[in-house]
């Protein structure tokens, strides 16, 4: 629980806060995206392409954590709190001098939110239950 608060609040911070827009936080961007063009099996990968890649790794821990929370059942939890979650941030960036709400932003935190929820179920299957020790009877 104090995880995902915790996580939550870097995700606050992260998408309400000032936008960063200082030369060398732009300058490792693009040496990213040069290096994907460059070396990676992508061409033509553009600034709105790692930004979107980014927006799925960062909601991806989010609906791990989300399945955690929430239990395996209450798996669509996960992806239903990242979606909300994605349309508040949306929302209160419009009202935001330095944000700008995007609908691929939508789309790439509940893909994230989707892969995270996925992701737990994965690591989590076949795990079993703790069962309660039963107590030899000597007779």
């Amino acid at each position: 629980m104090i995880l995902t608060l915790g996580y939550l609040a870097f995700i606050g911070w992260l998408t309400l806060g000032p936008q960063p827009t200082n030369t060398e936080t732009k300058s490792l961007a693009m040496v990213v995206v040069d290096a994907v063009n460059r070396f990676g099996p992508i061409h033509n990968f553009t600034f709105a392409d790692l930004e979107f890649v980014s927006n799925i790794a960062v909601f991806v821990p989010l609906g791990l954590l989300f399945v955690v929370l929430f239990g395996r059942r209450r798996w669509w939890l996960a992806i239903l709190a990242g979606v909300v979650l994605t349309l508040v941030i949306e929302g209160t960036q419009t009202f935001l001098p330095t944000r700008v709400p995007d609908v691929r932003d939508l789309i790439a935190n509940t893909t994230g939110a989707i892969l995270g929820a996925l992701l737990a179920l994965l690591v989590t299957t076949g795990r079993p239950r703790a069962r309660a020790a039963s107590i030899p009877v000597s007779r």
